[in-house]
């Protein structure tokens, strides 16, 4: 089947915006993709410790609101709020840092459009280094591993994934959704420049062996 990085990267609509939690500032990075799915099936891909891992990651704990869950090697959390088949909310802990994030599915016919909003504390060395994209990227990648589990139905290989980052077509659908993730952060108020320059930091830190160059 062929691929096209930047048509692939088109899919997922991107905005971010402005916010606020208890008075502190918090920037929220929004990612919309239509996946061909019922709602009822991608909800079960999003929700089932079986389906999980075949896009994402092994998951373990409670998946019932109030109950702690923990991603393998990633984040974990407590499940706030779930309202199948339609939303569920979760805190997104991960290196000593608390964020939030919420998920929504809207039926469009046979199709269904899920929303993906993460929202971090703000802070503005991390946002003028990397922007938007420091979140939006992981989630694009993501969000392309469930379009694929969703098409066939066939687990992610996490080597085939890995491998995929590193080749031609995924650095392109990388470069794609940073440049994606600038314009939305730009639109939300940046400098534009700045913004470019946090993608392609961003860009680097995917796609260099090494991650981005000190100070680039």
């Amino acid at each position: 089947m062929s691929f096209d990085p930047v048509a692939t990267a088109s899919l997922v609509t991107r905005a971010v915006r402005s916010g606020s939690r208890d008075g502190a500032a918090t920037k929220i990075v929004i990612a919309r993709r239509t996946y061909r799915a019922a709602q009822a099936d991608l909800w079960d891909a999003l929700t089932n410790p079986d389906r999980i891992p075949r896009w994402f990651l092994p998951v373990t704990g409670d998946l019932r609101p109030g109950g702690h869950y923990q991603l393998e090697g990633n984040a974990g959390g407590v499940v706030e709020r779930c309202t199948e088949p339609d939303s569920f909310a979760v805190t997104w802990e991960s290196g000593g840092k608390l964020s939030w994030l919420a998920v929504t599915l809207t039926a469009r016919g046979e199709s269904t459009t899920l929303e993906l909003a993460h929202e971090e504390p703000f802070e503005a060395g991390k946002w003028r280094q990397f922007g938007a994209g420091a979140v939006g990227v992981g989630w694009d990648l993501s969000l392309l591993g469930l379009g694929r589990h969703l098409h066939d139905a066939a687990p992610v290989d996490a080597r085939e994934a890995a491998a995929f980052v590193a080749s031609a077509d995924g650095a392109a659908l990388i470069r794609a959704a940073a440049a994606g993730w600038a314009a939305a952060a730009t639109a939300d108020g940046d400098d534009p420049v700045l913004a470019q320059q946090a993608a392609a930091r961003t860009v680097a830190f995917y796609t260099l062996p090494s991650g981005p160059p000190d100070g680039s």
